[in-house]
């Protein structure tokens, strides 16, 4: 469902937008992809809604066939990116897990703001924004995904995450159908 209203208390939640993932291959440009995210930051710190910026530094324990490990990583590999230009307001998570929500206070936080909806951008769309937006619509916050503010290592797995999951879990739009709800929130 395309985007058709905001909650009065929404906050942007900025996924994995870190020096050390903006350097993979994507299959949407990440230039662009961290201009929309950026752009939806400062739109929401304008008028005063919370921004939320979130970077990785671990793995879940689980194994998997493919192993992950982020040893060795360069010092600066979890630094956010500079062009979402970090404020002293904005809260940030860091996990250790795809989603934003796993073993961190980002649901405590959101709901003592009164938070009651997300829109959410980030890398990887099938990865850390899908968890995040599978656990915020758990949780029951409405959820906004803004699909120009997001990308994947892999097509058929951006594309199964906009076709197929998104619809289920909130609704989809872009960074001017956001900012544009904004002014009217």
């Amino acid at each position: 469902m395309t985007v058709t209203t905001l909650d009065p208390k929404t906050a942007l939640v900025v996924i994995d937008l870190q020096k050390g993932i903006i350097g993979f291959p994507t299959v949407h440009p990440i230039a662009g992809v961290l201009a929309s995210a950026a752009a939806l930051a400062a739109a929401f710190r304008r008028r005063g809604l919370p921004v939320v910026l979130v970077n990785v530094t671990g793995v879940a324990p689980g194994r998997t066939e493919q192993g992950h490990s982020l040893e060795g990583l360069p010092a600066d590999w979890a630094d956010l990116a500079p062009e979402l230009n970090t404020q002293p307001d904005d809260l940030l998570v860091t996990k250790k897990t795809w989603g934003a929500f796993t073993n961190t206070d980002l649901a405590a936080r959101l709901k003592a703001l009164g938070v009651t909806q997300l829109v959410l951008a980030g890398v990887a769309t099938s990865f850390g924004v899908e968890s995040t937006a599978r656990h915020a619509y758990e949780l029951g916050f409405n959820v906004t995904l803004a699909l120009d503010a997001m990308t994947d290592l892999s097509l058929e797995a951006h594309d199964n995450s906009v076709e197929r999951i998104f619809p289920r879990l909130g609704e989809t739009g872009s960074t001017q159908d956001i900012i544009d709800l904004l002014d009217r929130v």
